[in-house]
């Protein structure tokens, strides 16, 4: 059977760094001093230092949050003039990471977004912008959130799999600050402290160098439908990202890591037995979703790994936030060209976890 690889990852970011901009705006949002007690010390915490946005920070206390008045205190826009700037901006950021790469003899372009949606989508945007053939192939995923860069793996994989001659372009692109909104409430302020924009674009085919693709796996966790969920409202899309997700993530690790430790066979089709072909600590790669430091943290401890293993993840956190399904793109960048197994692994809305197991070349 053919084997998928990774020959290629290239990344993007906006412009302009946002996170010091946010944390001095978001403190006027609260409304007394102990919420901006809990939100100081959130943000000293997070494990960010940059995240990145079109949009340029205003003067700060000024009515216009950003320099072009896109967002006006006591005016913020409607959904539909923020999905009118997602159809221009989303296309230019994936266009930056695409042109990184070559992209000689593209048949296939996967593009994963959760951030906007436009028709004519965004994957035809970038095939004309791209030059791509007319004929080519396109699948969108769209709305699955954090998780979506894996079963955007997951179809590219497919497509090799069935057609080794295939060369699949795989686009995420997030544009997560196009959803800021004005409010009081602090577990909504903090998860706006997260997120960043940003764009990713590999090149998956059989061609056997970069990173190998093995087993896929999907998991959704019982009873946890309401925390972390994403809709559409009047005033952009409303995320719930909440508080109890870490703990919930490390409980279901630690099940994971126990059967994998008691040396339960490869072929077990439990969760243990796909995600994990060995104890985790003598996994070197983790190419974790850098959903915020405490899911981090999370992972790290339900699985009991070193101190050292989530240090790509962090150091993604640390450059460019979270950007949505951009992030573990990111994150298997930074990977490339170190030799040896590892696992992957992002969280999203259900909540579900979508991993898979990959080699470094």
């Amino acid at each position: 059977m053919t084997t998928a690889h990774i020959n290629a990852i290239a990344t993007a970011v906006p412009p302009h760094d946002v996170h010091g901009a946010f944390v001095a705006f978001a403190r006027t949002l609260l409304p007394d001093d102990r919420a901006r007690f809990v939100f100081d010390r959130m943000a000293d915490r997070a494990g960010i230092a940059h995240r990145w946005s079109d949009f340029a920070p205003g003067v700060p206390g000024a009515a216009r949050v950003d320099a072009d008045g896109f967002y006006v205190r006591g005016a913020f826009p409607g959904t539909g003039a923020r999905m009118a700037l997602y159809a221009t901006r989303a296309a230019d950021l994936a266009e930056r990471a695409a042109r990184q790469l070559d992209l000689t003899g593209i048949t296939h372009l996967v593009v994963a977004s959760c951030t906007g949606f436009t028709a004519p989508g965004l994957d035809q945007l970038l095939a004309e912008r791209l030059c791509l053939m007319p004929s080519i192939e396109r699948s969108l995923i769209g709305f699955m959130g954090c998780y979506a860069a894996v079963p955007a793996l997951r179809t590219a994989r497919h497509i090799v799999r069935s057609e080794p001659g295939a060369r699949v372009l795989v686009v995420n692109t997030e544009l997560c600050t196009l959803h800021l909104q004005e409010t009081p409430e602090l577990e909504k302020v903090l998860s706006f402290l997260l997120f960043g924009d940003g764009a990713t674009a590999a090149i998956v085919s059989a061609d056997p160098h970069g990173i190998a693709l093995h087993d896929f796996h999907s998991v959704a966790l019982p009873d946890t439908q309401d925390l972390i969920t994403w809709a559409i409202g009047d005033q952009g899309f409303d995320m719930v990202l909440s508080g109890r997700v870490p703990a919930r993530i490390g409980t279901a690790l630690r099940a994971v890591a126990d059967r994998a430790t008691a040396d339960r066979a490869p072929t077990d089709r439990t969760t243990a037995g796909m995600l994990l072909d060995r104890p985790p600590a003598t996994t070197p790669h983790w190419a974790v979703h850098a959903g915020g430091r405490t899911v981090l943290d999370a992972v790290q401890a339900g699985l009991r790994l070193p101190s050292t293993a989530l240090a790509p993840s962090r150091a993604v956190l640390h450059d460019v936030g979270n950007v949505s399904s951009a992030t573990l793109m990111f994150v298997l960048a930074r990977m490339m060209g170190q030799p040896g197994p590892g696992v992957g692994m992002a969280f999203g809305p259900g909540l579900c976890a979508e991993t898979f197991r990959f080699t470094v070349l």
